[in-house]
C-alpha cells in the first residue's frame, strides 16, 4: 500500500477487512472482545493503514453509529439491526480528492437470498477538484 501511494495515483483500497475499527462500528461492542474482529492488534493494523495516508470513506462523511456493513444470518440480527462495519474503502488523498459521498446500500440486505454483506457505494469525480 505505502509503495502504490508514493505513485501519487487515485487509488481506492475496497473490501471486507474484517476489522471494527472502533466501538462506534458494532451495534454491542462488549459482544466482540473476544473476536479477531474486534482485538487490538487487528484494530491497530487497519490504523496503520489509515495512518499511511488513506482516507476511509464511510467516516469521512458521517461518525454516525448504525453505519453496519455486516449482520449474522443467526439469531435475527438484520432484523434487530445487530450489526457491524467491516467493509471498507480506503481513499489515497488523490482519490480523496475526486471524493464526494458515501453510501451503505442497507437494502439489499432485505432481498431474497441475500448476503450477510451489503455493498458500500462511493462517488467520485473522473477529474480531481
Amino acid at each position: 500500500a505505502e509503495e502504490r501511494l508514493r505513485l501519487e495515483e487515485a487509488l481506492v483500497l475496497a473490501g471486507d477487512y474484517n476489522v471494527i475499527p472502533e466501538p462506534i462500528d458494532a451495534r454491542f461492542p462488549e459482544n466482540w472482545l473476544g473476536d479477531a474482529l474486534f482485538q487490538p492488534q487487528t484494530r491497530q493494523a487497519f490504523r496503520r493503514l489509515l495512518n499511511l495516508g488513506f482516507t476511509e470513506a464511510v467516516r469521512a462523511v458521517t461518525d454516525a453509529r448504525d453505519t453496519y456493513t455486516f449482520w449474522d444470518y443467526q439469531a435475527g440480527a438484520w432484523q434487530k439491526n445487530n450489526g457491524i462495519r467491516i467493509d471498507h474503502l480506503l481513499l489515497s488523498p488523490e482519490a480523496a480528492n475526486r471524493f464526494s459521498s458515501a453510501s451503505i446500500e442497507k437494502h439489499v440486505r432485505a432481498w431474497e437470498k441475500p448476503s450477510d454483506h451489503v455493498p458500500v457505494a462511493i462517488d467520485l469525480a473522473l477529474q480531481p477538484a
